[in-house]
C-alpha cells in the first residue's frame, strides 16, 4: 500500500506501514521544485528592442533612401540628356576631337545600321572579285585583311560616320575623368539643370511667364488622360515649392470644432470669408483650411465665426508637421507635463494646495483629514 503526500507541486509517493508515525513521514526529505521563469519573456524583450531600433533607425534610413532616389532620378532623367546635349553641341560646333581606327571598330559593331551594313557588304564583294583578278594568289586571310583596311577607308570617307567615331570619342574622354566609378564631367548636367531652374523660375515671376504658363495649363486640360493626373501632381508641388502668390496664404494656426461640436480639428487661417456668408452668420467670420492627415496638401475649407475659434500660437510647420504625424509630433510649446511632482502640488486652478506632499495621492498625504 502506498499514501499520497502532495507538498507544495510536488508529488510523493511513499510506502504506507503500520509502523509508520506521522513524524516519520514529514522527516522524509522532499526536493524543491525548480520553477521555470515566465515562457516568452526573453523573446519578447529581444521583440521590443528591434522594435525600438526600428523605429529609432528606420526614418534615417527613409530620408537617405529617398535622397539617393531623387539624385539618381535628377541624374538620369534630366542631367543625363543635359550631357548629351552638351556633346551634341560639341560636335556640331567643333572639329574636336578626332576619332582613331578604334572609334571606327566600336562604331561599326555598336552604331550602323543593317541598311549601311548591307551597302558596305556590296561593296565588298565587288572589291573582292577586283582584287582577285588583280593578284590570284593572295590567300582568303590576306583578302580579309585588305578589305578590313578598305573598310576602314570606305567608312572615313562618310561624313555621317565620322561623326559617330567623334562621339565615341568624345565618350571615351568623357568618362576618362572619373573618382572610381563616378564621371566627374556628368555633375555639369546638374550644374545646368539648376541654371535652367533658376532662369525658369524667374520668367514665371513676371506677367509674360504666367500668361505663358496659363496657357500651357489650358492646353494641359484639354489633354483626355494627363488632365487627370497634372491637377493632383500641380497641387501637390504648388503646397510645398510653390511661392507666395501659388501657396495658400496661412496666417495663423487655430483650433476649430471640426467636424462636429466636441472634437476639435487643427485649422489653417487662409483669411476672411466671403461677404454673403458673413452676411448671413451677422458677425465676423474666417475661412479655415483644415488639413487632412498624412497628406496635408488635401483637406477641407470651412468658414467658421472668429469667436468658436482657439489661437493655438504655434507656426505653420508645427502645426503641418502635428497633421503629417498622426498627432505623435506635438509643439514644445503644447505639451502637456502629466504626473509631475509640480502638477501634483497644484489643484485644479493652479494653486498650490496646503498640506499635500510632491507626487502622493490625496489619501496618502492625508489632505483633509482632522488634524
Amino acid at each position: 500500500m502506498y499514501r499520497w503526500h502532495c507538498i507544495v507541486s510536488e508529488i510523493v509517493l511513499t510506502p504506507e506501514s503500520d509502523n509508520l508515525t506521522p513524524d516519520d513521514t514529514v522527516a522524509d526529505p522532499v526536493r524543491p521544485v525548480a520553477h521555470a521563469g515566465k515562457p516568452g519573456k526573453k523573446s519578447t524583450k529581444s521583440s521590443r528592442f528591434f522594435v525600438r531600433g526600428l523605429a529609432t533607425l528606420l526614418p534615417a534610413v527613409l530620408t537617405l533612401w529617398l535622397l539617393v532616389f531623387a539624385y539618381g532620378f535628377v541624374r538620369d532623367r534630366i542631367a543625363k540628356p543635359i550631357n548629351w546635349g552638351i556633346q551634341a553641341l560639341v560636335i556640331q560646333l567643333t572639329d574636336w576631337p578626332n576619332p582613331v581606327d578604334d572609334d571606327y571598330l566600336v562604331v561599326w559593331q555598336d552604331v550602323l545600321t543593317a541598311p549601311q551594313k548591307d551597302e558596305w557588304e556590296r561593296e565588298s564583294d565587288t572589291r573582292r572579285e577586283v582584287l582577285l583578278k588583280q593578284q590570284p594568289d593572295l590567300t582568303p586571310a590576306a583578302i580579309d585583311r585588305n578589305l578590313r583596311d578598305q573598310r576602314l577607308n570606305w567608312m572615313k570617307a562618310r561624313e555621317e560616320i565620322i561623326v559617330e567615331a567623334r562621339r565615341v570619342q568624345l565618350q571615351k574622354q568623357w568618362n576618362s575623368i572619373a573618382i572610381g566609378n563616378w564621371h566627374v564631367l556628368d555633375v555639369i548636367g546638374l550644374i545646368v539643370a539648376i541654371i535652367l531652374f533658376y532662369f525658369a523660375g524667374a520668367i514665371m515671376s513676371n506677367v509674360l511667364g504666367r500668361q505663358l504658363r496659363d496657357r500651357g495649363e489650358k492646353i494641359v486640360d484639354r489633354l483626355p488622360l494627363v488632365r487627370r493626373v497634372y491637377p493632383a501632381m500641380k497641387q501637390v508641388t504648388d503646397f510645398f515649392f510653390g511661392d507666395s502668390e501659388q501657396q495658400l496664404k496661412f496666417n495663423r494656426v487655430v483650433a476649430v470644432e471640426y467636424p462636429r461640436k466636441g472634437l476639435f480639428s487643427v485649422g489653417l487661417v487662409t483669411g476672411d470669408t466671403m461677404q454673403t456668408i458673413e452676411s448671413a452668420m451677422g458677425e465676423p467670420c474666417m475661412t479655415v483650411f483644415v488639413p487632412s492627415s498624412p497628406t496635408p496638401f488635401t483637406g477641407y475649407v470651412i468658414t467658421v465665426p472668429v469667436k468658436d475659434t482657439i489661437d493655438l500660437g504655434i507656426t505653420i510647420e508645427d502645426a503641418l508637421k502635428f497633421v503629417v504625424s498622426g498627432g505623435v509630433l506635438v509643439p514644445p510649446s503644447q505639451l502637456i507635463a502629466r504626473n509631475t511632482p509640480e502638477n501634483d502640488r497644484r489643484g485644479p486652478t493652479g494653486d498650490r494646495r496646503a498640506g499635500d506632499t510632491p507626487g502622493l495621492p490625496q489619501s496618502v498625504t492625508g489632505a483633509g483629514s482632522k488634524n
